[in-house]
């Protein structure tokens, strides 16, 4: 059943490759590196470190490195692609919140299909987390941007 959750990744880089871009080709490079190396880096510590959740078993797993490359770097760019950086503050949490719902469920998804699982994890836990993940997405983004147009 953890095909599934492949075919969504393979929709989710389909939708980042197609969707008219927003990102500059640099802010698009480093959203997906920046996505990548920060998902690794946390699982890295919270999975084989801490033994909190894994993917399809105990220990470092490569169809669990290909689920992380595929999807890290293309919801990184998706969420900062439709980010309304032009738009109120409300508008801009609401954003945040919904993709924090979204990746709630996606995750609860994930556990259905085990491709992903828990060990001491809860899914609140990454429920209280999702928001500072986004926001930390958009702080790296608005430092690439001041990088690239600080000349």
């Amino acid at each position: 059943m953890w095909i599934l959750i492949f075919v969504v990744f393979l929709l989710f880089n389909l939708i980042a490759f197609f969707v008219p871009k927003r990102l500059s080709k640099i802010e698009i490079y480093a959203t997906s590196v920046f996505g990548f190396i920060y998902g690794l880096l946390t699982d890295i510590i919270l999975n084989l470190h801490y033994h909190l959740y894994g993917y399809f078993q105990e220990g470092f797993d490569w169809l669990g490195l290909l689920g992380i490359l595929l999807y890290f770097p293309s919801i990184s760019f998706l969420f900062l692609n439709f980010y309304p950086s032009n738009q109120k503050l409300g508008n801009k949490v609401l954003y945040i919140l919904l993709w924090s719902a979204f990746a709630i469920v996606f995750e609860w998804f994930s556990l259905q299909t085990e491709f992903f699982y828990y060990a001491s994890w809860k899914l609140w836990y990454s429920a209280l987390l999702y928001p500072f993940i986004f926001l930390t997405l958009i702080i790296h983004w608005k430092f690439i941007r001041r990088l690239n147009y600080s000349k």
